[in-house]
């Protein structure tokens, strides 16, 4: 007689096996998500923490290697990126606040001029009638919306949260600068001692990953910056300075970023210099991303930083999706480390790429360049 489970074909018997396992899992990765979801006021900190500590680590470095204390150089550290990042950002919004009365009335003038192209010139038929309703109806919205209060009440609550979290942030990022050590050797003692060579070098991996990722980044948009906002200011475009910091800042979300801040850069000079510059300064940008994509983003951000454009544009669309414009800017970072990670995991060797910076993972082991 043919027992039951015989009846089944190996392959729906494998099938289920492997189902009920990859449905525990996925349910272990919703809840996680989750929680991470309900305590994202400390975990977006403690990240924007490390990237600081990352970012700030060598000359805390060289301050204690010079005979400061490491509480005096952490301070000192983390108040000089706040300054240095607080006078770009004075720099920047006062030359824009100088641009913005002139650019109002040119603003004025591009809009009319394409209501006028829409309604004379252009294939679709559109009366001037249908234009000035839509632009009452848009007014009336946005009235409304202001006028509720919902508008004003909600960014007030997002800029409370967002100086919380900067201050959190910051002051996470100098007890992590201060007793790094101390914090990584707590982490080891509490693994298995069979397991804590293998921890000590993933870690050592991920800082590498990490610090590759904050000087790439910084590079490429730099070097963006400076191309993007020079084509906008020798086609004769307004608002140079904005163009530069949207272009630096858009090279942090890898893919989206770039494409947002070339299509912000060609209507800033569609609107202040005509239609000719802003076609010029799009094939520029065009120009620029694939030169930055090929060329330049291999070598500088090596290997274990090239990822398949797919795994960054999906990262970066899930970040946005779970988490807000703060998924998709910490997504590719946080994917490049993982896979970093689970690879050296893996593998079972050493080797990870290093640029002569230390950083303690515990007494028991030499400093780790990252």
């Amino acid at each position: 007689m043919v027992k039951p489970a015989e009846r089944v074909s190996p392959f729906v018997r494998v099938a289920a096996a492997y189902s009920w396992r990859l449905l525990a899992i996925a349910a272990l990765a919703v809840v996680v998500l989750w929680l991470i979801g309900q305590l994202l006021i400390v975990v977006i900190p403690v990240v924007v923490a490390l990237l600081i500590t990352r970012a700030v680590l060598r000359p805390t470095d060289w301050m204690t290697a010079h005979g400061v204390p490491a509480s005096v150089a952490a301070a000192l550290s983390v108040l000089a990126l706040v300054a240095l990042v607080s006078i770009a950002m004075v720099g920047v919004g006062a030359s824009i606040v100088g641009e913005l009365d002139a650019l109002g009335e040119t603003v004025s003038q591009g809009v009319d001029d394409v209501e006028t192209w829409l309604v004379d010139e252009s294939p679709f038929d559109i009366s001037q009638q249908r234009l000035d309703e839509l632009r009452s109806e848009a007014g009336a919205r946005v009235a409304s919306i202001v006028g509720s209060g919902g508008l004003v009440q909600s960014t007030a609550i997002l800029g409370l949260e967002v100086v919380a979290g900067l201050l959190l942030s910051l002051i996470v990022a100098f007890f992590v600068l201060k007793d790094r050590t101390l914090i990584v050797d707590t982490l080891l003692r509490s693994a298995r001692p069979q397991r804590r060579d293998d921890l000590r070098r993933v870690g050592e991996r991920a800082w590498a990953t990490l610090g590759g990722y904050l000087r790439g980044v910084a590079l490429l948009g730099v070097v963006e910056a400076v191309i993007m906002a020079s084509a906008v200011w020798l086609v004769g475009g307004g608002l140079v300075a904005a163009v530069a910091v949207i272009t630096l800042f858009g090279a942090f979300v890898p893919i989206v970023g770039a494409i947002v801040a070339g299509v912000v850069a060609v209507l800033v000079t569609l609107v202040t210099a005509g239609p000719t510059a802003a076609l010029i300064v799009a094939v520029v940008a065009v120009v620029v991303q694939q030169l930055d994509n090929d060329q330049l983003a291999p070598v500088i951000y090596g290997k274990s930083l090239q990822l398949h454009p797919l795994v960054i544009l999906l990262g970066v669309a899930g970040g946005a999706a779970l988490f807000g414009i703060v998924g998709a800017v910490l997504a590719v970072p946080v994917i490049a480390v993982a896979i970093n990670s689970i690879d050296e995991w893996r593998s079972g060797t050493s080797g990870s790429e290093t640029d002569g910076e230390t950083f303690p993972v515990g007494g028991e082991s030499p400093a780790v360049d990252g």
